[in-house]
């Protein structure tokens, strides 16, 4: 019995997120130049045509990890800014939630490490540079405004709303490179030093 176009749609997309998972994987390792389409064949246990199938170079890939990175971070910082919550406890929350992420999902912080690789480099696509260029300021930008509503609520600790952010993002950026450096045995530090740098203690 032929499969329906739900089921069809089903195993479609499911490669299609076996193949970026894949190389995902290879691209943080290898980089882009070091990765070929074999690799992420041989990595995701398909055939060459089957790749090449969903996709039609690696460039292609690497361009939709970008678009992907790109487009959860965005669309969670959206809903974090629109949160019933106080200023003070979306930071927290924030913190929390991005941390927890990057230490269980594997995946969560190679994106992370992709986008921190890709920023530097020349030799990825144009595409890839153009979606780095126009997005990668909207989640600094969102954290910012947070902080200055909740610095004007007395919530957060003075001092520059853009500083501030600036540490936010690169203290998420540096655990998960070393999550990603170290795997299981990475260290799981607490929270509590990072959290001093946005909160008074008479907000604690």
């Amino acid at each position: 019995m032929p499969r329906s176009i739900k089921a069809n749609q089903k195993i479609r997309q499911e490669r299609k997120e076996r193949i970026l998972t894949g190389a995902l994987e290879l691209f943080v390792r290898n980089g882009l130049t070091g990765t070929k389409i074999s690799d992420v064949a041989r990595k995701t246990e398909m055939s060459n045509g089957l790749v090449y199938h969903y996709f039609s170079s690696k460039e292609e890939i690497f361009i939709e990890l970008i678009r992907v990175a790109m487009d959860r971070m965005i669309a969670a910082c959206k809903g974090l800014e629109s949160a019933p919550l106080g200023p003070r406890e979306k930071i927290k929350y924030a913190m929390d939630e991005l941390v927890k992420t990057i230490r269980s999902n594997p995946s969560a912080c190679l994106y992370h490490v992709l986008i921190t690789q890709a920023a530097t480099l020349d030799n990825i696509p144009d595409k890839a540079k153009e979606a780095i260029k126009a997005n990668r300021g909207k989640p600094y930008e969102v954290i910012t405004r947070i902080i200055s509503q909740g610095q004007k609520l007395g919530t957060i600790r003075q001092g520059c709303a853009k500083d501030l952010s600036f540490f936010f993002w690169n203290t998420v950026n540096g655990l998960a490179i070393h999550q990603a450096m170290y795997g299981d045995s990475a260290q799981s530090p607490e929270l509590e030093p990072v959290y001093h740098l946005f909160f008074d203690e008479k907000g604690d």
